[in-house]
């Protein structure tokens, strides 16, 4: 194996001192733009490795990230993670990923693991069975900066990342209403989460912004689950007087409502209209392909990490977080909700 490279072979190669090499790759606002593009050209042309345990001697800073999300199952999830990796690795961050498969003791060992392993901050999505938020509290309560992302909780106070989940739920009941659909059903989420519970009220604010009036019994509790989507549906077309449409909460339980309809020949979007939330991979790829709502995942992956690295490297005066950040949703319209076979489209 050749020599180790280190910052004094960078500093001899461009005739300059360590310390302007070890403040060239820190980002340092003191230091040049010009100068930090030569001192990275030299680090990558010599194969440098910041040796991260002795920088973080130095600094008190592991440049370690932990994130901690439901699960990998849904490609929502998949697509968030890679936009935070992606950015974190432009700001010389690493992260370390828990899943928490929706359980709240799983959550807590998460945050275990990450306190164990040093980190500097924290990203969170919230497990559907996590009532209980006070471990959270205790992170903050440390000095290690937490940020919620897509499930957040206002009660903690701490600062979130999401997308309007309430406008998102409106543009997409609006849009079933604009069809010719009649009565509209809607299969909700986990109602202690704040993301499901605006998804609600949105579907609730669409009705009563177009004067329909809301029926209690056309409103089921659902666990985001392709099971739950067909038993929510089994209850809907047994009523005196079924739907005509469904509104989920997450695109799982829409498909959920698709498989089942389809298994009673029951047309889509003929006699049927459906709409999902989330944009889930599988939803453009199903027959019929499934209107939803798209949550921004890679800008919310790369806000969520932006405003967490502000929070790591603010003087402590200047740590306080900023107030959430909601992101723009964006309703793709596709052949679940449509009478008549169209084009994809996107209507933001």
């Amino acid at each position: 194996m050749g020599k180790n490279i280190t910052i004094a072979d960078i500093a001899r190669e461009l005739n300059t001192t360590p310390a302007t090499v070890s403040r060239a790759l820190s980002d340092h606002p003191a230091i040049s733009d010009s100068t930090k593009r030569s001192v990275q050209q030299t680090a990558l042309r010599l194969n440098y490795k910041r040796n991260r345990i002795a920088s973080s001697l130095r600094s008190g800073k592991t440049h370690l990230i932990g994130v901690l999300i439901p699960g990998t199952d849904q490609s929502f999830f998949g697509s968030l993670i890679h936009s935070i990796e992606k950015n974190a690795f432009k700001k010389g961050y690493s992260i370390l990923l828990h899943q928490s498969n929706e359980s709240s003791e799983q959550e807590k060992k998460g945050l275990e693991a990450f306190l164990s392993a040093g980190v500097d901050g924290i990203l969170v999505s919230i497990a559907k069975e996590a009532s209980d938020h006070s471990h959270f509290h205790t992170i903050k309560e440390r000095g290690i900066p937490v940020l919620f992302f897509d499930r957040a909780n206002d009660d903690t106070g701490i600062s979130s990342v999401t997308v309007d989940d309430y406008k998102g739920a409106f543009l997409a009941t609006e849009h079933l209403i604009d069809r010719g659909y009649k009565r509209i059903a809607h299969i909700s989420g986990p109602q202690h989460l704040k993301n499901y519970l605006d998804r609600l009220n949105g579907y609730l604010g669409a009705l009563q912004a177009r004067k329909i009036k809301t029926e209690p019994a056309l409103i089921m509790n659902g666990s985001l689950s392709i099971d739950q989507g067909k038993a929510a549906i089994r209850k809907l077309l047994n009523l005196p007087n079924p739907p005509d449409a469904v509104f989920a909460s997450d695109d799982f339980t829409a498909l959920g409502v698709i498989l089942e309809l389809k298994e009673r020949k029951i047309r889509i979007p003929g006699n049927f209209g459906v709409a999902g939330f989330s944009n889930e991979d599988f939803g453009q790829y199903i027959t019929p392909s499934l209107t939803t709502v798209d949550q921004q995942t890679e800008l919310m992956g790369q806000s969520a990490l932006e405003e967490l690295i502000r929070q790591i490297e603010s003087p402590a005066k200047e740590k306080a977080s900023e107030p959430g950040i909601v992101l723009e949703p964006r309703l793709m319209v596709r052949e679940s909700s449509l009478r008549k076979k169209s084009k994809k489209s996107v209507i933001t």
